[in-house]
């Protein structure tokens, strides 16, 4: 059998993507908002139920720059239980990062934290959508009110997610997509920022151009982010089979919680939620269980299945954060002690059902 990865891209058939390549030989457009640029945008905007779109070469610049284009200074309030870039976008805008605790029931940021941490230096909260599950958005939106803070959400892993009012993407100043590969919805390497203002939809094209306002003129001292026609072609095929991606995930992940949910010292993050879109596959393995987090993830990477401990290490545990006040651990019990429980197991649309009953067998039987 294959290796199994945690997840694996979902592809359209080669012979789909022939006729998008050849109108870009055609038309010689390869970059620079062309027409399959647009056309996804627009697209993306209608699926998603948002306003506006603005497409990125890659996440981590749209992160980067929409921390820019709100002209974001001084401390912002985030997680240590994220990918790497959500806290390093902070650190390339010269803000510094101040890490809260998580909700040990979704490992998204603590409301409650976050209050305890404003001080006359914060300007804005950083929080992250993660696994897909929604962060608490009504609390944070009532201290950001409160206080006079910014939000901007890392929803990285929310594609398509909807919340008690609509589409999740929709809170917030500004929401950043990531479309690299590993996501449920991707362009090979991609991303996005979405927001409700046309005003801040223009200024954020430019500043992912250079800060050119048109041939002659610039305004800001933006950066190349630019999103290529050939990803922008691959969005839009994948945008045709994205509810069948979509719907697979969900049979997968049931059989998941079916199965584990009810295993002493097994929790699935997933169990009961039914607003997400299952990008990843979390569970928590504690001290309850026959054997530990690493013992599993061990056994599943000998038997040939790429499991990730995704988040281990915390972001403040890093060289670049660790001196920093906010990276104490007795400030950040719930997000050390799911960093060292979390593993993720594999799902994907193609993923077969022999795939997924290996899986299983060497999370519970060490025998396997």
């Amino acid at each position: 059998m294959n290796p199994i990865y945690v997840t694996k891209p979902s592809l359209p058939p080669l012979e789909d993507l022939i006729p998008y390549l050849q109108k870009i030989w055609e038309t010689r457009v390869l970059t620079n908002s062309g027409p399959f640029h647009q056309q996804l945008e627009a697209e993306l905007c209608k699926y998603l139920n948002v306003k506006h779109i603005s497409l990125f070469s890659n996440a981590t610049l749209a992160l980067v720059t929409a921390l820019k284009a709100l002209r974001i200074t001084g401390d912002v309030i985030t997680t240590p239980y994220s990918f790497v870039a959500t806290t390093h976008s902070l650190t390339w805008n010269d803000i510094k990062p101040v890490f809260v605790d998580i909700d040990p029931r979704t490992l998204n940021i603590d409301p409650n934290k976050i209050e305890e941490a404003i001080t006359p230096d914060t300007t804005a909260i950083m929080a992250v959508h993660c696994y897909g599950i929604p962060c608490d958005v009504d609390a944070i939106e009532r201290i950001a009110r409160k206080h006079n803070l910014r939000i901007i959400y890392d929803a990285a892993h929310a594609f398509g997610v909807k919340c008690h009012c609509g589409s999740l993407l929709s809170h917030g100043d500004l929401s950043v997509l990531s479309f690299h590969a590993t996501k449920v919805f991707n362009t090979f390497e991609g991303g996005a920022i979405v927001c409700d203002d046309l005003s801040m939809k223009e200024r954020i094209d430019q500043l992912k151009n250079f800060g050119f306002v048109d041939e002659v003129t610039v305004n800001a001292a933006g950066i190349n982010a630019k999103m290529s026609e050939f990803n922008a072609a691959l969005g839009l095929l994948q945008l045709q089979h994205i509810d069948d991606e979509l719907l697979k995930r969900s049979v997968i992940a049931k059989r998941y919680i079916a199965v584990l949910s009810d295993t002493l010292g097994i929790t699935c993050l997933y169990a009961g939620k039914v607003n997400t879109n299952f990008s990843y596959f979390p569970i928590l393995i504690d001290e309850k269980h026959k054997w530990s987090r690493d013992e599993i993830y061990h056994r599943l990477r000998g038997n040939g299945v790429f499991a990730r401990r995704y988040f281990y290490p915390l972001i403040s545990d890093f060289p670049m954060y660790r001196s920093l006040y906010s990276s104490n651990k007795s400030n950040l019990r719930e997000a050390i002690r799911a960093s060292n429980e979390v593993l993720c197991l594999p799902i994907y649309g193609s993923m077969s059902p022999m795939e997924q009953e290996k899986v299983i067998n060497l999370v519970l039987d060490a025998s396997y």
